[in-house]
């Protein structure tokens, strides 16, 4: 299926690795214009050069900016002005008592989280409007519409983006403009593998062992009984990117696995 996206100036945040680098990379074999983002220039310049040696031909660069606070925003702005294309994947999470969650955590997790999304859209839109064309995608979570206990201030931020993203796509009423919210479930990131190898070492036991009891206590409605390849939600998202997607717009579409338990 050609998704007719070639030549469109794609901007993926948080895209050094794990689902943002797979999203990355999808969207540029589909010949768009590739941003990258994270943090630190070490790690974007290696992704870049990553994609590119994965994609022959790849057009891609990167911009270093920490997309939580308002000056970082303004750096990635300044480096790339406008785009057709705009994933908002940056995200944190990290597992935490409620008790035990401080007003700061909060705040920066709704920083990183929403914030980030908030700001690029709020500049990003008025040109994709006045093109008549454009596509806004939020990377949510079936946290969103499945909150954890063990991460509420997470689960928080997550149904937020989806509050974000539909009011968004109500107000581009009539355009050609997008916005959607695409919802993983527990995916083989490098975050996620980090996190479940220092769990299982915690518990004395082999990765695999800890995945196991992952699904079968902690996300027992999953379906499929895995975690997710960041590259089967990037397929997902380059849909949703694409001129073949234009009457799917407000929408919150799930890649989770089944977890969550309900008809829509």
């Amino acid at each position: 299926m050609d998704l007719q996206i070639s030549g469109k100036r794609a901007l993926v945040s948080g895209s050094t690795k794990g689902i943002g680098f797979a999203i990355a990379c999808e969207l540029a074999r589909e010949g768009a214009r590739v941003v990258i983002n994270g943090r630190q220039p070490q790690a974007v310049g290696e992704a870049v050069e990553r994609l590119r040696g994965l994609v022959a031909g790849a057009e891609v660069a990167g911009v270093a900016a920490d997309l939580s606070n308002p000056a970082g925003i303004a750096t990635l702005i300044a480096a790339v002005p406008q785009v057709d294309i705009l994933v908002n994947n940056l995200g944190i999470f990290g597992p935490a008592l409620f008790a035990d969650i401080p007003d700061s955590e909060w705040q920066r997790f709704f920083d990183t989280n929403v914030m980030s999304g908030v700001r690029l859209a709020r500049h990003y839109l008025p040109g994709m409007t006045a093109a008549d064309w454009g596509r806004i995608v939020f990377i949510s979570s079936e946290s969103a519409i499945n909150t954890p206990g063990e991460m509420v201030h997470y689960g928080m931020t997550k149904s937020a983006q989806l509050a974000v993203s539909r009011g968004l796509a109500q107000s581009c009423a009539g355009t050609c403009v997008t916005v959607n919210a695409v919802l993983p479930g527990p995916t083989r990131s490098e975050g996620v593998g980090e996190f479940f190898a220092k769990l299982a070492a915690e518990q004395g036991i082999p990765l695999e062992e800890m995945e196991r009891r992952f699904f079968a206590e902690g996300r027992p409605t999953s379906i499929l009984k895995r975690m997710i390849d960041p590259a089967e939600v990037a397929a997902l998202v380059a849909y949703v990117c694409s001129a073949r997607a234009a009457a799917t717009t407000g929408a919150a579409l799930r890649v989770e696995g089944g977890i969550v338990s309900t008809i829509c």
